[in-house]
């Protein structure tokens, strides 16, 4: 009998197990959710514990930090050299001085950039740097627009202005009436009633409308409690646009860590740092609830009920509702949620302005229409429609909003890299969920082109396209079977390379229709010609993999520089491991490497004012090295391999 009701548990847990995972990645939150409920009393990770902040390297005390030699790092001289080893072709013809320079050409292939003030170097690619570590001790360094160039924003309880002096709540760091509670060296804010936040900065009525593209509340954690970023921090802008632009916009970008929604992604976010990688989530942050319209009846007090007070009206002061699943359709309305917050949130104590959207949104933006073909005339009725062709075009991106000024190169706005596939496997034949292992791109409707090392022919495959992340369930996803996965006749791994690392996945679909496309899948285009070394094109995936301790469960993308196969093929670089179906993309200094992306993920360049699929990433020697730049299939050494599996099958 014991033994029957044990098969009937393990039973029970198959079932049952997948479908919590599932629940799980929606991330739903409850009506008391812990960062906004009624009773809430402080942020996420409650107590502020200075143990914690001694131990991050980058609140490390360094000697000689505040020394004025902050414009003269050591490695300017070797990012020009890289600049003149990766120098493109041509003169002054694209641009290629960075930052507002001006081109003067000198002879033949040389050039000369005239670089405004503070900006140095052969492209005017340098500006001072004075966010060296140690420089802010205890707190974090951001960028500013005037001399000296930097500000330090202490991490309570360290004060200003160098962030080395600890004063446990003297001043008191808690807002809106907080009372500082002393712990030892720790301390924690106890917040009035409604008031919430690590410092009780965020206000009863704090919460977004529609995708909270208005949203100019207070919250400044993540939904996992990460404290966000400024806007300005130099960890943003040294992997993003120039720092030395206003950082004031009318997405509610500036001086201060508060959560925005500059790009049209379904909800508030912020950037944080985890050691030295930047990542981005979204924020702790609720809907509002949506005003009904109709005005409650006053409740007039009782013998039975004597204490009962008149109710407000539902428009006039939003409570907070549960914050939504990615799956559910966000309003197109985003009103004005008005009063400017306080840049600092450790300031004195300030009252919380209440935000007052308005019952009738109409504001928002709406999603732009995808550019289709016009209609082949036919012999039908004149009311007659023609569906339009999908995939006719390719390598045209419609992202909902690019705002890179600030974060360029970092975070993919939604639509911005629509071909971007993520690989998912799981066990053969097993209930067991998918795993996102590799990435991908779409280049037909049925075909998706990956590395060959990615296949798994053992286990079950499937692609999700259209999504930006990993743990949300989306509403613009389109996950597809992969029917088979054909690699390439001559892939061989070695100790030192990996070679011919290209294969195809065909998707099961219906009458040659597989992915439909939309604003959010789309396919890349396939190159028609070698391009020029030192062109700098794009690279974007998750990095997150089964043997990844730090991967992004959001898409991101960065910049990289293709480099010349003499260079790459240089002793100290790889030697003679390399042949004609791989190049190298990166900076030789190290940096941004395809750590940031996935394997089989893809490098997208332009080519005929269209994105094309340049290279697949493929392998390199660990991750952001010093000349051990990411090595890449050369997706124009198999363009007569893909034709002929791609019309072989069709």
């Amino acid at each position: 009998m014991n033994l029957k009701l044990l098969f009937f548990c393990l039973f029970l847990a198959v079932l049952l197990v997948p479908a919590e995972l599932k629940r799980k990645k929606h991330k739903h939150h409850d009506p008391g959710h812990e960062g906004h409920g009624p009773g809430h009393k402080h942020g996420k990770h409650g107590k502020v514990k200075v143990e914690d902040i001694l131990k991050d390297l980058f609140f490390e005390i360094v000697e000689g930090a505040w020394d004025d030699d902050d414009d003269d790092d050591d490695d300017h001289t070797n990012a020009d050299w890289v600049f003149e080893l990766q120098e493109p072709d041509g003169q002054c013809d694209p641009n290629p001085c960075l930052n507002n320079g001006v081109c003067e050409p000198k002879g033949k292939r040389k050039f000369k950039c005239d670089c405004p003030k503070p900006f140095k170097g052969k492209k005017c690619q340098r500006g001072p740097k004075p966010c060296r570590r140690g420089r802010c001790g205890r707190g974090e360094c951001v960028l500013t627009s005037t001399p000296p160039f930097y500000e330090c924003k202490c991490k309570e309880p360290f004060q200003p202005p160098r962030c080395t002096h600890l004063a446990l709540c003297e001043p008191n760091p808690c807002r809106n009436g907080g009372q500082c509670i002393k712990d030892g060296t720790d301390f924690d804010c106890l917040c009035p009633t409604g008031y919430s936040g690590r410092f009780c900065h965020v206000g009863p009525n704090d919460c977004y409308v529609g995708d909270g593209e208005s949203y100019r509340g207070n919250v400044s954690e993540t939904d996992d409690g990460n404290e966000c970023l400024y806007w300005n921090s130099h960890f943003i802008l040294e992997n993003g646009a120039d720092p030395f632009n206003s950082f004031e916009d009318s997405d509610g970008l500036g001086p201060h860590n508060f959560c925005r929604n500059p790009d049209g992604d379904q909800m508030p976010w912020c950037f944080f740092r985890r050691g030295r990688r930047l990542s981005w989530d979204h924020c702790d942050v609720t809907e509002c609830l949506q005003p009904t319209g109709v005005v409650p009846m006053e409740i007039v007090p009782t013998d039975a009920n004597p204490t009962a007070l008149p109710s407000r009206p539902t428009t006039s002061e939003p409570t907070a509702t549960p914050k939504p699943t990615a799956s559910k359709p966000s309003t197109t309305g985003t009103p004005s949620q008005a009063p400017q917050p306080s840049p600092t949130p450790t300031d004195s104590p300030t009252t919380a302005s209440v935000p007052q959207p308005s019952p009738t949104p109409t504001d928002g933006p709406t999603t732009a229409s995808v550019p289709q073909p016009s209609p082949t005339p036919t012999d039908g009725p004149p009311t007659a429609s023609v569906p339009p062709q999908q995939f006719a075009t390719c390598g045209q991106p419609q992202p909902k909003k690019n705002n890179a000024r600030i974060f360029g190169g970092l975070k993919v706005p939604p639509g911005a890299a629509p071909w971007q596939v993520s690989l998912q496997v799981r066990p053969k034949n097993s209930n067991q969920a998918f795993r996102h292992t590799c990435g991908g791109v779409l280049i037909e409707s049925c075909w998706v082109l990956t590395a060959g090392h990615c296949t798994e022919q053992m286990k079950d495959m499937q692609v999700v396209l259209g999504g930006l992340s990993l743990d949300l369930e989306e509403p613009t996803e389109q996950t597809i079977q992969v029917e088979e996965a054909i690699v390439h006749e001559n892939y061989r791994e070695t100790p030192s390379a990996v070679y011919n690392d290209i294969a195809l996945l065909r998707l099961k679909g219906t009458d040659g229709v597989c992915a439909k496309e939309t604003q959010f899948v789309k396919t890349a285009c396939l190159p028609d010609a070698q391009l020029p070394d030192g062109m700098e094109c794009t690279i974007s995936g998750w990095g997150a993999t089964e043997d990844s301790q730090h991967g992004s469960n959001h898409l991101l993308e960065a910049n990289v520089m293709l480099i010349s196969q003499e260079k790459c093929s240089e002793p100290e670089v790889y030697g003679r491991v390399l042949d004609n179906s791989m190049f190298c993309a990166g900076h030789l200094m190290g940096g941004v490497d395809s750590c940031q992306g996935d394997s089989g993920g893809p490098l997208t360049c332009d080519q005929n004012n269209a994105k094309v699929i340049y290279g697949v990433v493929s392998w390199g020697d660990q991750c952001g090295r010093k000349n051990k730049p990411g090595v890449y299939t050369r997706v124009t050494h198999f363009l007569d391999w893909i034709k002929s599996k791609t019309q072989a099958a069709s």
